[in-house]
């Protein structure tokens, strides 16, 4: 084992022999040499022996906040999101209006302006149309409604009058 190591380029003896014989050698300045040679060693020890370790805070527990009373009866329930949606569609009326409204003035300035407002108004009818009806598309899509599931607006069929009279 020794004569393998004795032969290999990373063999320490040779160098550690080396070190020792200059190291004896009658020098004022060895030991200045020295100290300055093992301060950047001794300086990265310092700090990785300074280094602080924190460990992982604890999972926080989860609140659950509520906005509606849990104790709601279902007529409540109803009742709310009836108003919610009346709510709702006078915003989408009054945004229908000020759209239409746009319109008119857009319309005013191009007929002013020498235009086809005709035209544009067409044009600008089936673009809104295509929207629609690509948004609609998306919609049902997302629902996964299908061919006739998607041309009935995903609405259920009210029961004739024969199937809803049961003896």
């Amino acid at each position: 084992m020794r004569s393998r190591l004795a032969k290999s380029r990373f063999n320490p003896v040779p160098g550690v022999a080396d070190f020792w014989t200059e190291f004896r050698k009658p020098n004022p300045f060895r030991i200045p040499i020295l100290l300055l040679s093992m301060g950047p060693f001794a300086l990265i020890f310092w700090w990785l022996s300074g280094e602080t370790v924190y460990k992982d805070p604890d999972r926080p527990s989860i609140t659950y906040i509520t906005s509606f009373d849990p104790t709601r009866s279902d007529a409540e329930i109803i009742a709310s999101n009836e108003a919610n949606q009346e709510v709702k569609d006078l915003r989408e009326e009054a945004f229908e209006d000020m759209e239409e409204r746009k319109r008119e003035l857009y319309k005013a300035l191009g007929a002013a302006a020498g235009m086809d407002v005709e035209e544009i108004e067409r044009r600008g009818r089936e673009a809104r149309a295509r929207e629609e009806a690509e948004r609609q598309a998306k919609l049902d899509e997302l629902m996964g409604r299908t061919g006739e599931q998607a041309g009935d607006g995903g609405e259920q069929a009210e029961p004739s009058a024969q199937e809803s009279s049961s003896p």
